[in-house]
């Protein structure tokens, strides 16, 4: 695919930051919250995420499994969420840093367009729709008139992977630039719903205590840790200035997970 047909290469970037949406921009997971809360709770579902890291189901079944259990009207669903999730504290400093630089933020998220378009007006105000969101849909369900009613929307995935949302389709056709078009590609995740994207870029951000990083070690999969956005911002800003390599960055992971460092 040439370059003038990605999206993210309008403005001829040297570096595009792609990220996961949910418990990574966000101190909490959106769909998590609304499975512990209003759908069948905490157990099953994250016995749902071993099931997918272990192979004994696939994350699309999975995960249409939690939001069916679901059946709140959507527009009281997206209600609950903007008054209970909360940005990474850090998001915003980085977010502006990327506008300045003219580093694409993507968001690509296995979570629907409408809750996560209505969180990050919230959370990061007007300059929200500067970031550019691929994920999944919502759609009224079958026998029923509107979403908004109980029981009558349903997730509708991207595409027909056995993630829902085949992450790594959106990256892939930027990797494959040739070389002095390629932009330097990062990716920050902290979930079973990142697997398809964490080797498809240059440089994986993977969060501190969570599964993605399990997935990285167990597949030799290079990545570096995360906290917050503080620390990919001092990250990214080393490698923008020429301070840091992405492999150097990339050998802090292992480094830290050999120490103990990154549960």
């Amino acid at each position: 695919m040439a370059a003038s047909n990605l999206p993210a290469m309008k403005t001829s970037p040297k570096f595009i930051f792609f990220t996961d949406f949910d418990g990574t921009i966000t101190l909490r997971d959106s769909n998590d919250f609304l499975t512990d809360n209003i759908g069948f709770g905490y157990d099953l579902r994250r016995q749902g995420n071993q099931d997918v890291l272990t192979g004994k189901d696939t994350f699309r079944d999975s995960f249409r499994k939690m939001m069916d259990s679901v059946t709140t009207p959507y527009n009281e669903c997206v209600d609950l969420l903007v008054k209970n999730i909360k940005l990474d504290p850090r998001f915003n400093d980085f977010f502006r840093y990327a506008l300045a630089n003219n580093i694409p933020v993507v968001v690509l998220s296995s979570g629907m367009t409408p809750i996560i378009r209505a969180i990050l007006s919230n959370l990061v105000g007007p300059d929200a729709d500067k970031i550019d969101v691929v994920c999944n849909e919502v759609a009224v369900r079958p026998g029923k008139k509107t979403i908004d009613e109980e029981g009558g929307w349903q997730i509708v995935y991207h595409d027909d992977s056995h993630f829902g949302h085949d992450k790594s389709l959106t990256i892939r056709p930027y990797g494959q630039l040739p070389e002095g078009q390629r932009p330097t590609l990062f990716y920050a995740g902290d979930g079973v719903s990142d697997l398809s994207a964490a080797r498809e870029t240059d440089l994986l951000f993977a969060k501190k205590g969570h599964d993605l990083i399990d997935y990285c070690v167990k597949e030799d999969v290079p990545f570096t840790v995360f906290e917050d956005w503080g620390s990919i911002h001092e990250t990214v800003k080393d490698i923008v200035d020429g301070k840091k390599t992405v492999h150097d960055a990339a050998k802090e992971g292992y480094e830290l997970y050999k120490k103990g460092a990154a549960k």
